[in-house]
């Protein structure tokens, strides 16, 4: 990376790019140091999209939480609640709530699996197709506001360590349910 790529990168990208480039000690110091902070950023974003949503898609009686289960369950139809728990990282109690309250207000059909009758496949109703995509539109609005201002190179060093935590962070929930 030439030393001037580096001195237009913001700090933020920076911070980053020092995880990508740093050993594995300095790495872990680093995330144990300021995990909190980045945490705290990735949530304040996550609740701003909320809100944005919520502006932006018409009332259509889900709940933002919901917003996921639809975009999830419309890209790939007639995977199993399993399936939709592991994609989301969330327990299987949880999805099993929303995939009820979807399917009481009509979002979803759910079928059994003709390979495990203790399965259930999880489909999109007409209603769900119909709200898809104002929330895929939504999102690429929402997208295009936040990466406003910064550069393709930022964006691709920001994903990069954003993927690589995101990989840890599932290994470790997957680690801590196999012990």
């Amino acid at each position: 990376m030439s030393a001037d790529f580096a001195k237009k990168l913001d700090i933020k990208v920076k911070i980053c790019i020092m995880v990508v480039c740093a050993t594995v000690a300095h790495t872990t110091l680093f995330l144990e140091r300021n995990m909190p902070k980045i945490m705290k950023i990735l949530n304040n974003i996550s609740r701003c999209q909320a809100v944005y949503r919520r502006r932006m898609i018409p009332d259509e009686g889900l709940c933002a939480h919901q917003y996921a289960f639809v975009l999830a369950i419309c890209y790939k139809p007639g995977r199993s609640q399993e399936e939709l728990a592991r994609e989301l990282c969330l327990d299987k109690s949880t999805v099993a709530r929303t995939i009820a309250s979807l399917e009481k207000n009509g979002y979803i059909t759910r079928i059994e699996n003709e390979d495990d009758k203790r399965q259930y496949l999880v489909h999109p109703t007409e209603k769900m197709l119909g709200v898809y995509p104002s929330i895929c539109q939504a999102n690429e609005m929402w997208n295009e506001q936040i990466e406003n201002g910064i550069t393709k190179e930022e964006l691709d060093v920001f994903y990069s360590v954003l993927s690589r935590m995101e990989m840890s962070a599932r290994l470790a929930i997957e680690t801590e349910a196999d012990e």
